[in-house]
Order: structure tokens, then C-alpha cells, then sequence
């Protein structure tokens, strides 16, 4: 599957505030990371998960492919 990351990036409120604030994250540092990541895996019609690997930890980002336009939802941490 192959995604166009280069396409407008949406954040949502929840994930601006949170995810994005805690990691130190703009977009353009999100846009290197999905373009990075090393397992999207679709799980719905228009929803996929983004697997990413930062500073030995692992992340996950959720996002929408929505009308030609890419809205991240939310984010997860692992270790």
C-alpha cells in the first residue's frame, strides 16, 4: 500500500495537545516520521496505523486518509 505523505497533514486537537506536545513534534517532523515508518497496517476503510521507530522507542500514530488529505487521530507509546 502506498500512501502520499506529502499530501495537506490534519492534526487533531487531541493529538496536538498531547502526542505531538510530549514528543516535540511538528509537522514537519511527523511527515519525516510516517514517511519513516516501518509498518502501516490498515484497519479499517479509510484508517490505518503507522508504526514508528524514535530514540529506541516505538510509537504508533493513527490516521485517516480523509478526501485526499491526511488527519492524524492520535498517538500511543511504547517502549
Amino acid at each position: 500500500m502506498k500512501i502520499d505523505f506529502e499530501k495537506h497533514l490534519m492534526l487533531s486537537k487531541h493529538f496536538r495537545n498531547t502526542w505531538a506536545r510530549k514528543w516535540d513534534w511538528g509537522v514537519p517532523e511527523l511527515r519525516a516520521a510516517l514517511k519513516e515508518s516501518y509498518k502501516i497496517e490498515k484497519v479499517g476503510k479509510t484508517k490505518y496505523e503507522a508504526y514508528v521507530k524514535h530514540k529506541k522507542k516505538s510509537r504508533k500514530i493513527i490516521f485517516v486518509n480523509y478526501n485526499g488529505d491526511i488527519f492524524v487521530i492520535t498517538g500511543a507509546e511504547g517502549k
